[in-house]
């Protein structure tokens, strides 16, 4: 019997100690900091952060306390300053840079500049750059000269 009642406890204190539930912390302010899910003390799933005036600072998904997946990035001003792809806490894939000038499209792969970055000025392709390990290896002004040179590239 006492067997039986110890193997009910252990199982009730291993699915509470995975549950998910979501929390919220705030500054000493009283200010919302972040929100999201936590499970085994581990962010999981979505998560938003705040700057300290209230606005969205970032946003995007974890799994086991590491960013992964889809994530923005946001000024005090609500101002979309980057975006784009974590694998376990590194940048890969395309991600998208936005000034009041331009937008750069940089490819990454864990972490660092390893393919290629393209320069827009007014909604128009002005540089294309190719990268290896974070080391500018080529760079085109002319998207024809690109093209000839990388007639198998896609975007």
């Amino acid at each position: 019997m006492i067997l039986k009642y110890a193997l009910c406890l252990f199982f009730i204190s291993t699915y509470a100690q995975n549950e998910k539930e979501f929390v919220q912390i705030f500054n000493t302010q009283g200010n919302l900091q972040s929100k999201g899910w936590v499970q085994n003390n581990e962010k999981v799933d979505f998560w938003t952060f705040y700057h300290s005036n209230g606005n969205i600072s970032k946003k995007g998904h974890f799994n086991h306390d590491k960013k992964n997946g889809y994530w923005y990035f946001y000024t005090e001003n609500k101002i979309l300053l980057k975006e784009g792809t974590y694998t376990n806490d590194s940048a890969n894939n395309w991600w998208t840079f936005y000034t009041n000038k331009e937008k750069k499209k940089i490819q990454f792969k864990n972490g660092v500049k390893d393919g290629y970055a393209l320069v827009y000025k007014n909604n128009r392709l002005e540089k294309a750059e190719h990268y290896s390990a974070n080391e500018k290896t080529g760079e085109w002004t002319s998207y024809f000269v690109f093209k000839k040179d990388n007639p198998n590239v896609k975007f």
